[in-house]
């Protein structure tokens, strides 16, 4: 396996399902178990290897540079949307320079989980095909969520490819929030404010995108409620 060296971490948005603790914080510094939701993440890409993260800033954006300016593994370079908040594709788009001319990790900074047999994350890069595919989605089933109540977002076929359900009906796999992405995925990108989702959708059209079945249970931490049950189910794991 060799490793992704880079990886770009969704911080700058406003957190308002997870009021009222984002009253006084932004949401990626909300702890969980005596840890920033964001340290659970770096501390998770730097065990797959990841060497950079870039984290783009945007609410409360000076307590994130903050909280992370001591931090050296993985090395952090912050991406200032101070000015105007991107949405996720174009918080990425934006920070493309930063990311390189290989794949990259894109991870939400409230995505947790416990782990199956084999690290999601190596997993991951382990299966990555840079010929092949524009992006690789970890998807979750449904029935092995916590403080998720959708419909379910993607289906996958035998060989791996992605799908959107039909008629915007139920789904079976749930994305967690982290993907590996080639940079040509965002080629001809919108310019400014948009969704990964739009790039996606144009990728799944030309069958660029697959997905990896998550092994553990993916905790969706949004919300208080969702705090407090990720929480019990780490100690529940660790006891």
């Amino acid at each position: 396996m060799s490793a992704i060296p880079a990886a770009m971490v969704l911080a700058a948005g406003l957190g308002t399902r997870m009021a009222p603790l984002t009253d006084t914080m932004p949401k990626a510094l909300v702890p969980l178990n005596g840890k920033a939701l964001i340290d659970h993440v770096l501390d998770r890409l730097a065990l797959a290897g990841v060497e950079r993260a870039v984290v783009n800033v945007h609410h409360m954006a000076g307590r994130i540079e903050d909280h992370l300016s001591g931090r050296t593994s993985p090395v952090i370079e912050i991406s200032d949307e101070r000015d105007l908040l991107l949405d996720t594709g174009g918080g990425v788009a934006r920070a493309l320079p930063m990311l390189g001319a290989d794949a990259f990790f894109i991870h939400n900074s409230d995505s947790v989980w416990s782990e199956g047999a084999w690290p999601c994350l190596e997993q991951m890069a382990e299966a990555w095909d840079p010929d092949r595919m524009d992006t690789l989605l970890l998807l979750a089933p449904k029935a092995a969520t916590l403080g998720y109540d959708g419909r379910g977002d993607f289906d996958i076929s035998a060989d791996g490819a992605v799908a959107r359900p039909d008629c915007g009906g139920p789904a079976p796999f749930v994305f967690t929030g982290v993907s590996l992405a080639n940079p040509r995925l965002f080629e001809g990108a919108p310019e400014g404010k948009f969704s990964l989702n739009v790039l996606w959708d144009r990728a799944i059209a030309k069958g660029g995108v697959y997905g990896m079945r998550h092994e553990g249970v993916w905790m969706h931490v949004g919300t208080p409620d969702a705090v407090s049950q990720a929480e019990e189910r780490m100690r529940r794991e660790q006891g």
